[in-house]
């Protein structure tokens, strides 16, 4: 890229004919957020450490995002810490309860046993692993609530019943990322602070919230006043911008605690050492400005799109005109065709996320995925891809059944995906469960 030149506008679908809905996998970067992040590798080079011009608008261009992110989630900038990602965010939440829990069960006195963390059943690889690492390590234990197959939801009278003594934390995400299932975190977050004041009086340790808000941010209203919690992750990649993250802290190191898992420079305040990434975090910036003024229009957008992609996957009722597809063809699913794995009674769900399955012998997810020639999507999450036609574990979790589950597809939507682009998805569907169904006949 040569000097003075603007970044181009990315692209997921630039393959030409493609249409990319795997959005809740990963975002491109929104032009702005691009051009914020040449504009920082151009002029904001410094090291943010350094007193010379170069490193005070590094420093300047860091203070000024941590504004734009705490501004997105209702926090103050000072309760931001930036991160690599969600996946650090949500290890270092877990080390310092941890830590927290026996620090405190050092004192003299104390003596509470080893600490409990109470999480779900369909949480991100980021929690699950780390909490399962520990537990072999006999650092830990750990709960892990099913949800509802009812509700697709970590009941909050579910988790609740699931604390001990010993718990010091609790783990919920705000939205699930293969079913778009928004859970309870508002009301669990009060429930726990009164039972904290309950346990303060006994003696117990306090129990922390925490939750990771990577699918929500940028498809519904995030306020950590609201919610309530003391950590919330944050993951830019999701919502338009870089592959870096930030984590939400309640007042860290006063009234919430957080311990580093890195020593070195002080950066960050010591929770987070390390040369600051001064171009990401300027891009992380941007794209939090664009999620604060324009995440009311986003939302709107992208529901009426993916309501209207399951009204088409459900009727297929389609005649030839002049508004679709040269050669589209009719009355190919139906709704006895078509099971809508993320419809849950009563429950919220992300305004971009449909999560389905095309019922019939021979159609898993993946084959349908093969024999598509525009649609590029997934099976369920980007991070369990290697597991080939193993139903999603967090369909199973929800109840779902093994031989539905299997034929699941997530279609997740961006800010910028048209009905039209709907149309040429559902008619590359049939197409394509067209050519299996040929497969099958003797």
């Amino acid at each position: 890229m040569g000097a003075g030149t603007e970044p181009a506008e990315a692209q997921p679908d630039a393959a030409e004919g493609r249409i990319y809905l795997d959005y809740n996998a990963t975002t491109p970067l929104a032009p702005e957020v691009a051009q914020a992040v040449w504009d920082a590798m151009r002029q904001a080079w410094g090291n943010p450490s350094s007193s010379h011009p170069a490193g005070r608008k590094a420093k300047e261009l860091i203070g000024s995002a941590r504004e734009s992110l705490a501004r997105m989630v209702g926090g103050r900038p000072e309760d931001i810490i930036f991160t690599s990602g969600g996946t650090e965010a949500n290890n270092m939440v877990i080390q310092t309860a941890r830590r927290h829990f026996c620090e405190n069960q050092a004192r003299p006195g104390d003596s509470w046993g080893t600490p409990h963390i109470v999480t779900s059943s369909v949480e991100h690889d980021s929690v699950r692993l780390p909490l399962e690492q520990l537990v072999k390590e006999s650092l830990v234990e750990a709960t892990f609530v099913a949800v509802s197959p009812q509700s697709g939801q970590a009941e909050v009278d579910d988790v609740l019943a699931a604390i001990r003594p010993t718990t010091c934390l609790v783990s919920i995400m705000l939205a699930n990322n293969e079913t778009g299932v928004i859970m309870p975190v508002m009301e669990l977050s009060q429930r726990v602070r009164a039972l904290n004041q309950q346990r303060a009086a006994a003696g117990l340790p306090r129990i922390l919230v925490h939750t990771d808000a990577a699918q929500m941010i940028g498809k519904g209203r995030v306020d950590v006043q609201e919610l309530g919690v003391d950590y919330l992750t944050i993951v830019g990649h999701k919502f338009y911008g870089p592959r870096i993250g930030a984590l939400y802290v309640r007042g860290p190191g006063t009234t919430t605690p957080l311990h580093p898992m890195l020593f070195g420079g002080g950066q960050e305040r010591n929770f987070r050492p390390g040369t600051e990434n001064t171009p990401m975090i300027a891009g992380l910036g941007q794209a939090a400005e664009l999620v604060s003024k324009n995440w009311e229009a986003y939302e709107a957008h992208m529901r009426d799109v993916r309501d209207y992609l399951e009204a088409r996957l459900e009727s297929c009722l389609h005649t030839r005109s002049g508004s679709q597809p040269s050669g589209f063809l009719q009355a190919a699913f139906g709704k006895q065709r078509i099971h809508l794995n993320s419809h849950f009674t009563g429950s919220k769900r992300l305004c971009n996320t449909s999560n389905f399955s095309i019922l019939g012998p021979g159609l898993q997810g993946r084959r349908v995925l093969s024999r598509c020639q525009m649609l590029l999507a997934s099976v369920g999450a980007a991070c369990h891809s290697e597991k080939g036609d193993r139903p999603s574990s967090i369909l199973l979790s929800c109840g779902i059944p093994c031989d539905v589950a299997q034929n699941a597809l997530r279609l997740s939507l961006g800010r910028d995906t048209t009905r039209a682009d709907v149309d040429l998805v559902v008619q590359d569907l049939v197409q394509a469960v067209a050519r299996l169904d040929q497969d099958q006949t003797p």
